[in-house]
């Protein structure tokens, strides 16, 4: 299978272009490949291409997909992007209709895209995604909870079931075709061209009454709030994808999907690192050298561990099923203990002595031995 090419290249625009250097990136490409009137080798495929690539870069949120994750933003199920769909599956889906105004404008209103303008007005278009960011505590994350969330969203008018008006006709002046047929003569010969119809915007139809609750636009804004299950595992930057939540398809046209991108805040004590939690447990000089028992936090509370005699500083301990239960994975992280050896700051009398004494013993340490050893030698 041939290696996609990356999108900024086949447009010939840096990572840094505009929206505006893109699209004029596109239109001059569209208008060389376009299989209908281009006579380059392989227009058709070149023409794919390019449209693929417009279709990713002239979006915001699936530019952004796409600089972070690159192709596999858009393979259905891909690491590292769990919640993202491909291209026609539903997540991003690539309409070519998008794309007929650019055509139009390139070369003329009756030339032919994905149908005539009139055509694409009319049939059923799907609704835009829509993308939200949250916020979520580090125990909401870990363990999933019930969220509220308020948003704008443009769903389809109740009152007129997004028709946009009552008592539907076909249009008297393009008699239901949505264009008007014109025909110029010039020294050249006569042309024939189609143009949008005024009186009913291209759809071909017409009401006896405009609907007044979204003013013939057959959407209206609505703001709503609705409740969405965390699952549990969810981590920083991660998004949830919600079907069929977004904005309203035109003309009975599916929803688009609402994306949820998570912000997780920071625990006083836990570090995350995937599915597993770290935390440092600070231990006195004695504990490290008599090794003891300890009483120390998990997210599930608090345990007893037994640290072991000689335990330096920096030591870690596995505490295994102790970490993040996935429910996206299915799989339990653990938790790792990393002692911290605390050297006192203040010392009384007595204890100064004590430690006084130590410092007279030997204790015959290899690390200590084998370091002295070579102070030593380096002295000579």
């Amino acid at each position: 299978m041939a290696t996609k090419r990356d999108y900024y290249e086949v447009l010939g625009v840096s990572k840094s272009a505009s929206q505006d250097e893109i699209k004029s990136a596109f239109r001059k490409l569209a208008k060389k490949y376009h299989p209908d009137i281009s006579k380059e080798e392989n227009a058709e495929e070149k023409f794919k291409e390019v449209q693929e690539a417009y279709s990713v870069l002239s979006d915001e949120n699936k530019r952004k997909q796409y600089d972070q994750f690159g192709h596999a933003a858009f393979q259905g199920g891909a690491s590292g992007n769990p919640y993202g769909g491909g291209f026609g599956g539903g997540g991003f889906g690539f309409d070519p209709s998008d794309l007929g105004d650019i055509f139009d404008d390139l070369f003329g209103g009756g030339f032919g895209f994905g149908g005539s303008r009139s055509s694409r007005r009319s049939q059923a278009r799907r609704g835009g995604d829509t993308l939200i960011h949250q916020t979520l505590s580090f125990e909401e994350a870990i363990f999933g909870c019930e969220k509220d969330f308020d948003l704008d969203i443009v769903e389809e008018c109740e009152e007129c079931h997004g028709k946009g008006g009552f008592g539907e006709h076909d249009c008297s002046r393009c008699h239901g075709s949505g264009t008007i047929t014109q025909e110029q003569r010039t020294i050249l010969g006569s042309f024939v061209t189609k143009t949008t119809c005024p009186n009913c915007e291209g759809t071909g139809k017409t009401y006896e009454k405009v609907c007044s609750h979204c003013k013939g636009k057959g959407r209206v804004k609505n703001h709503k709030t609705i409740t969405v299950s965390v699952p549990s595992g969810i981590n920083n930057g991660e998004r949830l994808r919600l079907v069929g939540k977004g904005q309203a398809g035109l003309n009975g046209g599916p929803n688009g999907d609402l994306y949820i991108e998570f912000q997780v805040k920071e625990h006083e004590f836990f570090d995350r690192e995937g599915d597993d939690i770290y935390l440092d447990v600070p231990i006195t000089m004695v504990e490290a050298v008599l090794g003891c028992k300890k009483e120390v936090p998990t997210v599930y509370g608090n345990i007893t561990i037994n640290i072991p005699s000689g335990c330096d500083s920096g030591t870690k301990q596995r505490i295994k099923g102790k970490g993040i239960k996935n429910a996206s994975t299915r799989r339990t992280g653990d938790m790792y203990v990393i002692y911290q050896v605390q050297t006192p700051k203040k010392l009384s009398r007595d204890q100064k002595k004590l430690f006084e004494s130590l410092a007279k013993t030997d204790f015959k340490d290899a690390d200590i031995d084998r370091f002295e050893r070579f102070t030593k030698r380096n002295d000579k």
